[in-house]
């Protein structure tokens, strides 16, 4: 019976561990909270966007990507998965696609520029659409 009982503390305890672990991964980082403060959600979602038209991928952490498009559109993608090493300075990210979109569930993967080696990679989800706030004027 004893060992019983120490096999269902010990399961608690590491699925305790693993659902911690993941709400830490799933936590907006304080600068991705700041970046995204700029911006209010529409609600509005895309499954696709076409390439020709993306600007830049900017990863704000390893889960928020804000995509700029060419006429000043922004889209938020929280991806699926922890992207690691997205935001470090020095690393790029790549994907391939088969046509002039890139769409949810597209792999991104994350390449370290200096070794040019992959450090992580992810699934982009759909894309929402941003709608940026006004600048609030400088208090006098």
């Amino acid at each position: 019976m004893k060992n019983y009982l120490f096999l269902v503390a010990g399961s608690a305890i590491a699925l305790s561990a693993c659902v911690s672990a993941q709400a830490g991964e799933d936590k907006m980082s304080e600068k991705a909270a700041a970046e995204l403060a700029k911006y209010e959600k529409t609600g509005e979602t895309q499954t696709c966007l076409s390439t020709s038209r993306i600007r830049s991928i900017d990863p704000i952490d390893d889960l928020n990507f804000l995509v700029h498009m060419n006429n000043r559109d922004v889209y938020l993608n929280k991806v699926s998965g922890k992207c690691h090493g997205a935001s470090r300075v020095g690393n790029r990210l790549q994907y391939t696609i088969t046509a002039n979109q890139l769409c949810r569930n597209e792999i991104i993967t994350v390449v370290d520029n200096s070794l040019n080696t992959t450090v992580g990679s992810c699934g982009l989800n759909s894309f929402e659409e941003l709608r940026e706030l006004p600048e609030e004027p400088a208090e006098e």
